[in-house]
């Protein structure tokens, strides 16, 4: 039965794994003086070795006859753990045992001794989708298991693995392997399955796994399926980065402020069925290798891109400002940010269009138009000049005044008493309810509105207000507030008798009520 290059290739002893020295060194080194600790913490992208760590690790404190830290590979522990048939190397999935319930079977079997070996090893990949509920019910028994018993996690989202959790392991964090490291792995596995790679092919396949060993294993795998001679053509079939000619036309489009023509390009891709998330993220890569190649002529080998195409970026850097560049990057990421909540993704991206094939305009006018002013100062100069040589007498009168600044607009003042109420404000709070109900119980009653640069509440009451104030719900609120219209905004708080909402008493005093009202005992105190 044919098995996958990552899993037929995947290291057996800490010898094998590459880029994480840093981690194995260490490994070995408290097996060999027998100072492992009870529970580890693995994190990193994904393809960097924190699994195969894992059970090598299991293997290695277990095996009969261990060599300076590594497992032997031939003893029965070694083979069984191979096989995947030893009972005491317990491997589980945290997004499929996530409750407290498969927590509690867990804690059930951990006071059991060993079968065959010295300790009873569990790993828990996917840590980070086990619930807060189940970390806490684990919590006791990863600061104090039983002597027999080693935890490790993996995860490659440590912010979701809670902080009391993560003082109790050791953590080893892994770094992205090395692209030359990829390189010299794949060679060695093409050698030894029977297939040749020339080097660029290799290299390309490195650049494409983003530092992944598993995702270079996949892809190597496809290509031998196109051919058992691996070159850079075969690579683009395989990875699906042939055929991109529509990329690069639409950034063209772009460069060359074609509205029209990006729209269209954008109907037709849609009509084929192309993901505009996708493309969003495609077109993004793109402009980070434009960037580059702009700001940095040292940074090519960070370019993934196919030969052939690294010409047309070239090309196209060079119609581009590197203001621009970043100017488009930033509007294609706040687009990918807001296509989670878009009704319809073809408008979503049929806007950025037009925003990507305006931007930059205003300033180049602002340009334009300095430029005329200096040309305009220059020959009043030039002229003034050839007046004086020729002796001409030169008045005030002759020299053109400078044009006035045009007085500054007063700012309108916000009147709390007289605005429009923003019809938004209801979700916003709904939104709020959900993310802190507590400070939504204080703005349930107010009003919003914007004034230009300004977000401006109307609160009920001074006592309100004066919570506000003293208090880091400011900063809960102003995020929001960022998060649903993509920008931020100066927040301004006001009070107003005038204004027509319905004044009520402190919430906390309503939540009490409705907690009595439910048989709900609440008990207050004061200092």
């Amino acid at each position: 039965m044919y098995q996958a290059l990552y899993r037929k290739w995947r290291p057996r002893s800490f010898d094998d794994v590459v880029s994480q020295p840093h981690v194995t060194t260490v490994l070995k080194n408290q097996i060999v003086n027998e100072k492992t600790a009870h529970a580890y913490l693995f994190t990193g992208s994904r393809g960097t070795g924190k699994t195969t760590c894992a059970r090598i690790f299991a293997k290695a404190i277990n095996c009969r006859n261990p060599k300076n830290g590594e497992p032997c590979l031939e003893c029965d522990i070694c083979k069984a753990a191979e096989n995947g048939t030893l009972p005491d190397i317990i491997e589980i999935d945290g997004a499929s045992n996530s409750s407290v319930n498969d927590v509690r079977e867990l804690r059930e079997g951990v006071i059991y001794t060993p079968e065959m070996c010295k300790y009873k090893v569990y790993i828990i990949d996917e840590a980070h989708m086990i619930t807060v509920q189940a970390f806490n019910a684990l919590l006791k028994t990863m600061e104090e298991p039983p002597p027999h018993v080693k935890f490790i996690l993996a995860t490659t989202e440590v912010h979701k693995v809670p902080d009391t959790i993560v003082s109790r392991c050791q953590h080893f964090d892994f770094n992205r392997i090395k692209s030359e490291d990829i390189v010299n792995r794949l060679k060695y596995i093409a050698s030894e399955e029977g297939f040749g790679m020339t080097d660029d092919a290799a290299l390309m396949i490195a650049r494409l796994s983003d530092g992944g060993m598993r995702d270079a294993l996949s892809l190597l795998d496809r290509c031998s399926a196109y051919s058992d001679n691996i070159d850079m053509g075969v690579v683009s079939n395989a990875a699906g980065i042939a055929g991109r000619e529509y990329l690069f036309d639409l950034l063209d489009c772009i460069a060359a402020k074609d509205t029209t023509g990006a729209v269209r390009m954008t109907d037709e891709l849609h009509g084929k069925s192309k993901d505009l998330k996708v493309l969003c993220g495609e077109l993004l890569s793109q402009l980070r290798n434009v960037m580059l190649i702009r700001s940095s002529e040292g940074a090519k080998d960070l370019i993934v891109c196919m030969p052939e195409e690294y010409e047309r970026l070239k090309t196209l850097a060079q119609k581009l400002s590197l203001d621009r560049i970043f100017e488009c990057i930033s509007i294609l990421q706040q687009t990918n940010d807001r296509f989670a909540r878009a009704a319809d993704k073809r408008i979503e991206f049929e806007m950025c269009m037009v925003r990507l094939c305006s931007s930059g305009t205003s300033a180049k006018t602002a340009s334009a138009a300095d430029s005329g002013e200096i040309s305009e100062l220059k020959a009043q100069i030039a002229s003034l000049t050839q007046a004086l040589s020729s002796g001409a007498v030169i008045t005030p009168a002759a020299v053109k005044p400078q044009r006035p600044e045009p007085p500054p607009k007063p700012k309108k003042k916000f009147d709390p008493n007289n605005f429009t109420p923003l019809e938004e404000w209801q979700e916003i709070l709904e939104i709020l309810e959900k993310k802190a109900p507590s400070i939504w119980a204080f703005l349930k009653n107010s009003l919003a509105c914007i004034e230009e640069n300004s977000f401006c509440v109307v609160v009920a009451s001074e006592w309100y207000l004066k919570r506000f104030r003293e208090s880091n719900d400011r900063a809960l609120l102003k995020q929001v507030v960022k998060d649903y219209y993509g920008k931020d905004f100066e927040f301004k708080l006001y009070t107003s008798a005038a204004v027509d909402i319905t004044e009520k008493e402190n919430p906390i005093n309503e939540l009490i009520k409705r907690a009595k009202s439910m048989d709900v005992e609440v008990e207050i105190k004061s200092k």
